[in-house]
């Protein structure tokens, strides 16, 4: 639902349960995660509408997965070009290296462009959805003070007309220039590149063909990427001695673009603009009822194209936690391994993003070709070549400490604990190719390999873990979906076929057998068959859940469901172009 300022009485103060400052694709993602979860949501946008020109330009497999988890993967999909293959070429054009990840493992191709403007409008129409959703445009959080039961915000309008609400929590989603995390009076350090980009995003893409190339060019290095709709991005680094009015200069643009279009006075610019990258991250992504998300907490060169979905990533892993702790399931403490566990990860996004703009942009010519020997050098060896062209190099997240229960310390190398568990198509015996996480749903879930998890973890923990929400998945072997004995799976348990394959691939390599799954599909915990009872023992004591009384119903504050408790981490763990 959205508002205007003049919807809203200055004399009225707004109760809510979390409120989001920025309505960027952070934002909405939060506001729809939370809103699926029932809590009471206010966004505040400083401008009067979304921005309509396109900025990020590549999705992945975890921001499309997420995607699908709020229910708006398929008003996504038609603005993607799915399976993107990314070249990057010398100064003669000749090939250098390819990325083309042939692999779908979390359910969804790996890279994929997109265009955001409209992708961001898929996702403020999801709101719609939700009574207790709402947009406020052209407002702003001017102050705000915190006590010890929530935050006191004032909102201004265009007119400076203040009105005041009241939250729980307050996320700041506003970008990289961030008021909230000024008020927060937290840190944002890093770097920012002497050098300058101009991007010339143009309608009616003048090439046509559906991949994308970086030129590392020492005379002006490029990229070329197309974004669905007809639209093409060009990228052109602008040399020290050239003024961002330049950029301006048709004939300049022209001339950038004479080299790739054969009618460069002819392309339908939608917008060009002069940007540099930098290489920023929080001091903190939470302080007290205040956290940031997005470019608000970290700001990465865009070589990975992982700028938006690191947001994505944060929206998800945050929304979650947030909604168990408003909803009565978890105390406050769950949201500090909101910042233990996205910290490390966009920490490593914002190198390697960095690393790799450092490789495409030098301009001293005997360096490229130094570094174009090394790259074709590195080519020839299969298992190289396959870890970039599977973009093996991205970083995953693992998580060693937070919402997670490790068997050892440190976690053993091998153990599947803290990483996101694959998303393959699976039968049940009532439907068939369904992708798992429309199996599970959209909350904690309990999966066993060829065992039944009521048989294995008994009826006490069962009881709890129902209780909680989770999904019971007993996974077989295709050919043992209809099969069933007396007693056998009871009612709350799912059997789901292998359709694939995929899932006795991954437990043949893992030796456990038994994985507790969060909502956002990080496995929390993991152990052979005989030990679930123990697992679940642990978990529940680690994490402290419990079953709720017949008193605490409601919404809310009451939600029914267990409360979940989470013990404070010992430490803070040291750990696309899209």
């Amino acid at each position: 639902m959205s508002v205007s300022p003049e919807d809203v009485r200055e004399d009225v103060r707004e109760d809510v349960d979390v409120l989001i400052v920025g309505a960027g694709p952070v934002g909405l993602t939060l506001a729809n995660v939370l809103g699926r979860q029932g809590v009471r949501t206010l966004l505040v946008e400083e401008r009067d509408t979304l921005i309509d020109y396109p900025r990020g330009v590549g999705l992945d497999d975890e921001s499309l997965r997420t995607f699908q988890s709020i229910g708006l993967v398929d008003a996504v999909l038609p603005h993607t070009v799915p399976n993107q293959i990314l070249r990057f070429f010398d100064a003669d054009r000749r090939l250098l290296v390819e990325m083309a990840p042939p692999d779908a493992r979390f359910g969804w191709p790996k890279r994929n462009g997109f265009v955001q403007p409209m992708v961001d409008a898929e996702l403020l129409r999801g709101l719609d959805r939700f009574d207790h959703v709402r947009v406020r445009w052209g407002s702003r959080m001017t102050e705000c003070a915190e006590d010890g039961e929530g935050v006191t915000v004032t909102v201004a309008d265009a007119s400076d007309a203040e009105s005041t609400v009241r939250a729980r929590y307050v996320v700041g989603c506003d970008g990289g220039r961030s008021a909230t995390r000024r008020l927060m009076g937290v840190s944002f350090e890093g770097t920012t590149s002497p050098t300058r980009w101009v991007v010339i995003d143009l309608a009616n893409d003048p090439l046509g063909h559906p991949n994308s190339e970086v030129g590392a060019d020492p005379q002006r290095p490029y990229a070329s990427i197309s974004i669905a709709h007809g639209i093409r991005r060009f990228e052109f680094m602008i040399h020290d001695d050239e003024p961002d009015e330049l950029a301006s200069d048709p004939e300049f643009v022209s001339k950038l673009l004479a080299r790739f279009v054969p009618h460069p006075d002819r392309v339908d610019i939608i917008r060009h603009r002069v940007y540099t990258h930098h290489s920023r991250i929080a001091g903190a992504f939470r302080k007290g009822r205040l956290m940031l998300a997005g470019d608000a907490a970290h700001l990465m060169p865009v070589w990975q194209g992982q700028g938006y979905n690191s947001g994505i990533r944060d929206a998800f892993n945050l929304g979650w936690k947030l909604a168990a702790v408003v909803n009565g399931r978890a105390t406050d403490a769950l949201l500090d391994t909101y910042d233990v566990e996205r910290r490390k990860h966009a920490r490593a996004m914002i190198d390697l993003s960095t690393m790799v703009g450092r490789v495409i942009s030098p301009t001293n010519r005997q360096v490229a070709r130094l570094r174009d020997i090394a790259i074709r050098a590195a080519s020839v060896v299969p298992t190289l070549k396959r870890y970039v062209l599977e973009m093996r190099f991205k970083p995953m997240p693992r998580y060693e400490q937070g919402a997670v229960v490790h068997a050892s310390t440190p976690p053993a190398p091998g153990s599947p604990v803290g990483t996101l568990f694959i998303q393959p198509r699976v039968d049940t015996r009532g439907q068939q190719n369904l992708l798992l996480d429309d199996v599970i749903g959209p909350g904690f879930a309990v999966l066993c390999w060829n065992n039944d998890p009521r048989k294995l973890l008994g009826s006490e923990a069962f009881a709890g873990w129902k209780a909680l929400g989770a999904t019971f998945i007993a996974a077989r072997p295709l050919t043992q979906l209809h099969w069933t004995a007396d007693g056998d799976e009871g009612d709350g348990v799912i059997v789901v076929g292998d359709r694939t394959g995929a899932l006795k691939k991954f437990f043949d390599v893992h030796a456990e057998s038994v994985l507790v799954l969060r909502p956002d599909r990080c496995i929390a915990g993991a152990c052979i068959a005989q030990r679930a009872p123990e697992l679940s023992a642990q978990i529940f004591a680690e994490l402290t859940l419990r079953a709720p009384s017949p008193v605490e119903g409601g919404e809310n504050n009451g939600a029914t469901g267990p409360v979940l408790h989470v013990a404070q981490p010992a430490a803070e763990s040291s750990g696309t172009l899209g």
